[in-house]
């Protein structure tokens, strides 16, 4: 969960402060909208990331169990 809420903080400070450079003049509305959706792109993408790793991990340990109990009974 934390990793999440980091990735969306550095998503949003690294989105504002790119347009912030990137527009000439006083663009600060525009470069906090940037900052909030690049926030959610990151955070989700972080989101993703982890919940693919935990079903991933999940299934691993699952398929570790399975073989055990093979190997218990003696089915190799």
């Amino acid at each position: 969960m934390s990793s999440i809420i980091i990735a969306g903080v550095c998503g949003g400070l690294i989105g504002w402060s790119v347009f912030d450079l990137q527009c000439p003049g006083d663009c600060a509305t525009t470069a906090a909208i940037a900052g909030v959706v690049a926030a959610i792109l990151c955070a989700v993408g972080v989101a993703v990331v982890a919940v693919l790793s935990l079903r991933a991990m999940a299934e691993w340990k699952a398929i570790e169990a399975r073989d055990r109990a093979r190997r218990a009974r003696g089915l190799s």
